[in-house]
């Protein structure tokens, strides 16, 4: 079942392609792709008493090929069905044509192998495919700027792969497999030392479609690009992220028996945290305000997930999934927001619960959650994240929510009041596009209210929540929401220094310059902590 899981999203692509796309093709598609969430939903349920493998081609051992889901990956395959079903139920009726709908369904499909497949090697062919999708749908408007875009993203990514390859030939080299768990028993045996090189190399590719500091430069191109269709935009943001971080998990298991980076990675993430939200703080274009909080949030799931604890890691682990909800839906509301309005200007934008109260309300939830708003996910997330934490960390947690808190109240100011910017008599938000968003919101509240139970699902494992604990943090929140409104007030709106920061762009030699910075910091700090020990 697991290899159908695969094939039948690239079934639906060509059957999209080759036969229909008009309404009653997308109409089938959709449908298949219910029960497809349907089948997900129910091998999900299998892997709660033991993880299911697949062996392609039948050969035993080290020639085998499997596809494994494990809790893990069963959670993040589960959450790919589903964005992907809400995606499609936003992108209805855009007029994109049939090449849109093929290549977002074999996305899916690959993205699917991606968090399936137990070989190094075929994540790499898979990560291929997916990067090469991604740059034409960034390009799919056939834009000057998104073309740019579109081959910036796609000329960094087949360069940082190569790293990939190379450490995986190290790999390949000593332990004879390209298997995970092959290779986790084979490298336990081994000297230190030997692994330093493959590690650095196959990390620094991870690390930058991850979207790591110093190496985040494509995603505001990729995920803020004027021309890419909003569905695109969501997909990147809340999911396509998510196959990389997933990578780093799996390396990082493979690899802890003799190395470990959780410190550097630590630090990196809240660099990543704190410059993602500030050079957020200096937009005024709503999807690159969103982009870089994509940015900003990713090295918060980077220290939640390095920190070392229990209780840090199933923060990190649930602020996954809470990413890929409640950006999924700003993304949306702002695709429907710019169509209506006219503008993606964040200052010209007023009256949104007002004009469109579902939509408002939509992003209004999905707000609370990025923010941490007590009964929203992110509230959740982020008190097991620091339940366990020092309190030096603490204070930098509270710090990045404070970041995080200052841009949305930017962002929020979309929701009230009055601007020149109205949009015209009977501009309508299609009900599709407001019923897929307020799923997405709505499950953004549903799964703060009921969080310990929504770990418990995905991850089949238990926590618990103290409550004078997170009432604590709620007060913090609350003072952290009040700060955050007059630092807006008088200093975010007239500072000329973020006004010299919103135009940051960093070209490609520059970039490139960045993954050879990181992958000498990383093997000299593995290095370092290899000679040490």
């Amino acid at each position: 079942m697991l290899t159908y899981f695969i094939l039948i999203p690239i079934i639906i692509a060509v059957f999209l392609y080759m036969l229909a796309c008009g309404k009653k093709g997308r109409a089938i598609a959709i449908i298949f792709q219910t029960g497809f969430v349907g089948a997900v939903y129910y091998v999900f349920t299998l892997t709660r008493q033991e993880e299911i493998l697949t062996n392609i081609g039948g050969y035993d051992s080290i020639l085998g090929i499997y596809l494994r889901e494990d809790t893990m990956a069963a959670a993040f395959v589960l959450l790919t069905a589903i964005f992907f079903l809400i995606a499609s139920i936003y992108s209805f009726r855009e007029k994109d044509g049939r090449l849109f709908w093929f290549l977002i369904f074999i996305w899916q499909g690959a993205s699917v192998g991606i968090f399936l497949t137990r070989d190094l090697f075929n994540a790499f062919v898979l990560i291929e495919v997916v990067t090469v999708v991604v740059a034409i749908l960034i390009m799919f408007n056939r834009k000057n700027r998104s073309i740019y875009d579109g081959m910036f993203y796609l000329m960094l990514n087949v360069l940082v792969i190569k790293f990939y390859l190379l450490g995986l030939g190290y790999l390949y080299r000593m332990t004879g497999t390209m298997d995970i768990v092959i290779a986790t028993e084979a490298l336990v045996g081994m000297e230190r030392s030997e692994l330093v090189l493959p590690y650095a190399l196959m990390m620094t590719a991870i690390a930058l479609k991850c979207a790591l500091l110093p190496m985040f430069s494509w995603l505001p191109k990729a995920h803020g690009s004027p021309a890419a269709p909003s569905a695109v935009s969501a997909i990147l943001s809340g999911l396509h992220i998510k196959c990389t971080i997933y990578l780093f998990l799996r390396m990082q298991e493979m690899f802890s028996t003799l190395i470990s980076a959780y410190e550097f990675f630590l630090v990196i993430g809240v660099l990543t945290g704190i410059v993602g939200f500030v050079l957020a703080m200096a937009q005024s274009d709503i999807k690159l305000i969103l982009a870089y909080h994509t940015i900003s949030q990713v090295g918060l799931i980077f220290a939640g997930l390095s920190m070392g604890s229990y209780y840090s890691h199933i923060g990190g682990m649930y602020h996954i999934v809470n990413h890929a909800l409640f950006k999924g839906a700003l993304f949306l509301s702002a695709g429907s927001i710019i169509k209506a309005y006219g503008t993606r200007d964040v200052y010209q934008i007023r009256g949104l619960l007002r004009r469109y109260p579902g939509l408002g309300i939509a992003t209004l939830m999905a707000i609370l959650g990025i923010t941490g708003a007590p009964l929203f996910n992110g509230s959740i997330s982020k008190y097991f994240m620091a339940t366990d934490a020092s309190a030096q960390m603490n204070v930098i947690l509270i710090f990045m929510s404070l970041g995080t808190i200052i841009s949305f109240v930017k962002y929020g100011s979309m929701l009230f009041g009055k601007s020149d910017a109205e949009p015209e008599a009977g501009v309508k938000v299609p009900a599709e596009q407001q019923i897929a968003v307020f799923a997405l919101g709505f499950m953004c509240f549903f799964t703060g209210v009921f969080g310990v139970q929504s770990v418990q699902f995905l991850f089949n494992t238990s926590v618990t929540i103290d409550r004078l604990g997170y009432l604590e943090k709620a007060g913090i929140f609350f003072a952290s929401a009040i700060a955050g409104f007059f630092i807006y007030k008088y200093y975010i709106k007239t500072s000329k220094l973020l006004k010299r920061l919103r135009s940051f762009e960093m070209g490609f030699r520059s970039a490139c310059v960045c993954i050879g910075v990181f992958f000498a910091a990383l093997l000299l700090t593995v290095g370092l902590v290899q000679y040490y020990y």
